[in-house]
C-alpha cells in the first residue's frame, strides 16, 4: 500500500487510509456525490485534508478505490450460478437465488453503485470498466447456461445466448437500482423477487418454471 508520492504506507497509515474510505462510503449514502468535499471527508475521519491528499488525488480517486474493492466483491455474484442447473425445479431455484443475491448485492452497495452508474453514463471509461466487470460476473455464466440448454435442444437454435444474457443482466441491474421506486407502484419487495425470477427463468429456458 503506497501513498500518492510513492512511499510505502505503514500500519497506521493504512488504517487512516481505510478510515477515510469508510467515511467517504458512509457520506455517499446520505449526500449527492458532487456535494462531497475532501475537507468534509477528512473532518469526518478526524484528520486533515493534507492527510487525505497523501493517499488519494481527489474525491473521485477515493471513490474509484471503493468501487474497485466492490467490483472484486462482485465475484460473489458468479458463485450464485456456479454448477447450477436450469432444468426442472432446480432451474426455478437457480433463478430465485440469482435474483435474491443480485438485489441484495445492489442494496448493500447502493451508494457507490449510483456513482459508478453516473460515471459510466458520462463516458468515464474507468467507471464503465468497473460496471462491466460486475455485470460480466453474471452475464458470462447466463450466456453459457443458454448455450448449454441450446446444445441439448432445450432452447431454440435461433436464440442468441449473448443477447439473452446481456438483456437479462441489464434488466436485473435496472430493477436492482430502482428497488425503492417499486413501492410507489404498489409493489412490495416480497412480490418483486418471484416475479423478477419468473422473467429470468423464462429468458434463460423459454419455459414456465416447475415449482
Amino acid at each position: 500500500m503506497r501513498t500518492v508520492d510513492g512511499r510505502v504506507a505503514g500500519r497506521r497509515g493504512q488504517a487512516t487510509r481505510q478510515k477515510l474510505l469508510d467515511c467517504l462510503r458512509e457520506m455517499l449514502s446520505s449526500s449527492p456525490y458532487r456535494d462531497v468535499k475532501v475537507i468534509d471527508v477528512a473532518r469526518k475521519a478526524g484528520t486533515s485534508p493534507a492527510t487525505f491528499y497523501q493517499y488519494f488525488p481527489d474525491v473521485e480517486g477515493a471513490v474509484l478505490e471503493i468501487a474497485e474493492q466492490m467490483a472484486v466483491e462482485g465475484a460473489e455474484l458468479a458463485e450464485l450460478l456456479e454448477g447450477r442447473s436450469w432444468v426442472g425445479k432446480a432451474g426455478w431455484q437457480t433463478a430465485q437465488e440469482l435474483v435474491d443475491g443480485f438485489l441484495d448485492f445492489w442494496r448493500r452497495n447502493d451508494a457507490i453503485l449510483r456513482v459508478v452508474d453516473l460515471g459510466a453514463a458520462e463516458g468515464d471509461k474507468r467507471f464503465y470498466k468497473l460496471r462491466m466487470k460486475i455485470l460480466n460476473s453474471v452475464n458470462n455464466s447466463l450466456a453459457d447456461a443458454v448455450a448449454e440448454l441450446q446444445s441439448k435442444g432445450r432452447v431454440d437454435k435461433d436464440v442468441n445466448p449473448a443477447a439473452i444474457a446481456g438483456s437479462l443482466v441489464t434488466m436485473l441491474a435496472a430493477v436492482a437500482s430502482h428497488q425503492k421506486g417499486f413501492t410507489s407502484w404498489g409493489v412490495k419487495q416480497a412480490e418483486l423477487k418471484p416475479n423478477l425470477a419468473l422473467l429470468v427463468h423464462l429468458g434463460i429456458t423459454g419455459r414456465k418454471p416447475t415449482r
